[in-house]
């Protein structure tokens, strides 16, 4: 496969980068794009209206100038269930094989109605013999058929399915790799994904149902201000200031509660793994999204967890062509991470 296009389906916007050569080391970044989805029609990483967001994808090739009807899609959000799981040694076809008959007490749904995968992290030994250690990605079979069906009707040819927790975090480890452990942290606007890694290797994902919306929302709700307003003053406050006047006093206020919130979730995560694993050191977290954006917050998050915060450098495992390169920064390029690491990830 050479050309491909990565497309982040979010709840307010499709996002889309196209590549070259994906298979090489390291690819070319062409073109990136994005259209506003109509409200309601994705929730939660879920599509609600399937024809609404077919319209979508027309419009995004038609105004993005994609040269190839080749697509990487995600899933990520309520739709996806990942558990620690470890199973009997044997090839991983067979370990995949075997999946349905090992798994059904884990997943809250019929075995039928999902669609499983595996991936591999280590060997060791249980009271039985030589296991596998690994994850278990389990997707419900109808968002990912949703998915898919939104994208050929269309006319795009889907041609892989990716975790969109696993193709963040592969840009995450392109920017700062590590040989240890290390904290990859996207947050979207209604969820968060946490990734823990070793040496890049997932270990561990959790899908915090907390995002950069909610201080928004809380405002919204607090001020009765809109949400053009809400996002100003979450913008302009951040976590950095008490604010001076009686509004931004009591803005300011509702970020900090709204952020507590996440920050809270996303020590108690880091506690939870160190707490089954020893020996765990995190060597730095590597946070990306647009709550990042907000003032204070990476400082917030550096001192609530007591781990050295990098950001995100989107572009570092890409090539950027230069039609692109005059107008995406690596900051503006921070929206499409998602979309790059699946694009990136469907040579695999």
């Amino acid at each position: 496969m050479s050309g491909v296009v990565g497309v982040d389906i979010g709840s307010s916007s499709l996002r889309a980068v196209e590549i070259d050569d994906s298979a090489k080391a390291r690819p070319t970044l062409l073109r990136v794009h994005e259209v506003p989805l109509p409200e309601g029609s994705v929730k939660r990483g879920e599509i609600l209206e399937v024809h609404t967001v077919a319209s979508a994808f027309k419009r995004l090739w038609a105004s993005g100038g994609f040269k190839t009807k080749d697509v990487a899609l995600g899933i990520g959000g309520q739709s996806v269930i990942v558990r620690d799981l470890a199973v009997p040694r044997m090839p991983l076809a067979q370990i995949k094989e075997s999946l349905p008959f090992q798994v059904q007490d884990l997943l809250p749904v019929p075995v039928n109605d999902a669609v499983l995968d595996y991936y591999p992290i280590g060997e060791g030994q249980n009271e039985s013999g030589a296991v596998v250690n690994g994850l278990l990605v389990a997707a419900f079979k109808q968002a990912v058929t949703t998915n898919v069906t939104a994208a050929t009707m269309a006319g795009l040819n889907p041609v892989s399915m990716d975790l969109l927790p696993f193709a963040m975090t592969r840009m995450h480890s392109l920017s700062s790799p590590t040989k240890g452990f290390a904290v990859h942290m996207n947050i979207g606007a209604n969820a968060t994904s946490i990734v823990i890694v070793q040496g890049g290797v997932p270990l561990f994902v959790r899908i915090v149902p907390a995002g950069g919306d909610d201080a928004t929302r809380a405002l919204m709700a607090r001020l009765s201000v809109p949400r053009e307003r809400a996002e100003a003053l979450k913008r302009d406050l951040g976590l950095t200031t008490a604010g001076s006047t009686d509004e931004e006093r009591v803005a300011a206020e509702v970020i900090h509660e709204a952020t507590s919130e996440l920050l809270t979730a996303v020590r108690n995560t880091l506690a939870y793994f160190a707490g089954v694993r020893t020996g765990v050191v995190f060597d730095h977290l590597s946070v990306a999204g647009g709550a990042t954006r907000m003032r204070g917050f990476a400082n917030a998050l550096a001192e609530s967890t007591r781990i050295s915060v990098v950001p995100v450098n989107p572009t570092a495992g890409v090539t950027v062509s230069r039609g692109l390169r005059a107008g995406e920064g690596d900051d503006q390029m921070q929206p499409w991470i998602t979309a790059l690491g699946l694009a990136v990830g469907s040579a695999a």
